[in-house]
């Protein structure tokens, strides 16, 4: 195979150039599956549309080898250098189309058509958050946070406050107990929350305050105004407010999905589409850096396998051994 240097943005190719496996999106999944299958002497296409919701971590402490914590910023460059580093191609730009073909798919993009054995879907999810001002700031700086998996422990006897509707905020808010006891949930209406879920927040003495209004990011925290003109002061706010899954792609070529809008998979995280793998948040698991590296190592060296198979008639399937 020859080997290809990186290319940063927008780059100009050969009509309907053909590559091995097209890897759409950027993120720690598709990064990951890129480094995977250009080792195993593949071409490989990622096209990236430039904002990957990891460039948003500020600092993670629960990124496996990273005890010192790592930013999202960091994390992505590392593993852009890594995958270009055995030949993956990374461009920034769109896909626009997919298509079934013979022997694989037909992708329209902003580079161009490009014709792929395999398609891999690492679109991911956009997080719903309220209008606040400066919300890239407020999360850079860890008044607004996302994800109590990643960082509930960085939450430790703070104020905090869970952003949210109904049982999805007070599961939240009920993960997020065990770091701090001092919660208050907070809903766009009091009719946000059912009388169950009062019920439930009072028995863990998690607190389900007056209708929000708006957010405003401090200098050392979140001011939370609410609609009956009172205000009070957060170390953090958590949103629970749900996402918007990336999978309109996989849905227009048939790829089955679930209610949420999540492709669906199967133990190698092969979509219902022959050729066609999803991984990392587009995919309903844990929402995790470590997961994402999981399933693209999965569905990496199933595609090598099914490669190989076409190419010689065997299936080069690799060992289970480390």
């Amino acid at each position: 195979m020859t080997r290809r240097t990186m290319h940063n943005s927008h780059v100009s190719r050969p009509t309907a150039e053909t590559e091995d496996v097209l890897i759409v999106g950027g993120g720690p999944a598709g990064l990951t599956a890129a480094q995977y299958l250009a080792r195993f002497r593949h071409r490989v296409l990622v096209i990236d549309a430039g904002d990957p919701r990891a460039a948003l971590i500020p600092t993670s402490h629960n990124c496996p080898g990273f005890p010192e914590g790592i930013s999202g910023a960091d994390i992505l460059d590392r593993l852009r250098r890594h995958a270009t580093l055995y030949g993956a191609t990374l461009v920034e730009g769109q896909v626009y189309s997919l298509a079934p073909a013979y022997r694989g798919f037909v992708a329209e993009t902003s580079i161009g058509a490009i014709r792929t054995r395999k398609v891999f879907m690492a679109t991911g999810i956009t997080d719903t958050t309220p209008v606040i001002p400066r919300l890239r700031e407020a999360i850079a700086a860890g008044v607004v946070r996302l994800c109590p998996v990643c960082d509930g422990y960085e939450a430790i006897d703070q104020n905090i406050a869970v952003v949210g509707h109904d049982e999805r905020a007070l599961k939240e808010a009920i993960f997020l107990s065990r770091f701090t006891p001092l919660i208050t949930v907070l809903g766009s209406d009091a009719s946000d929350f059912s009388p169950s879920t009062r019920r439930a927040a009072r028995a863990r003495g998690i607190v389900i305050g007056d209708a929000l209004d708006t957010l405003c990011p401090t200098a050392d925290g979140c001011e939370a105004i609410l609609k009956d003109g009172t205000s009070s002061r957060f170390d953090a706010i958590y949103l629970a407010l749900g996402c918007k899954v990336h999978s309109q792609l996989a849905e227009v070529v048939g790829a089955r999905c679930c209610e949420e809008g999540y492709v669906t998979v199967d133990e190698h995280q092969q979509t219902s589409i022959q050729g066609m793998y999803a991984i990392g948040d587009v995919v309903k698991a844990l929402n995790q850096i470590a997961v994402a590296f999981g399933q693209a190592a999965i569905a990496a060296s199933h595609a090598h396998s099914e490669l190989e198979s076409e190419r010689t008639g065997f299936a080069d399937q690799p060992s289970q051994r480390t």
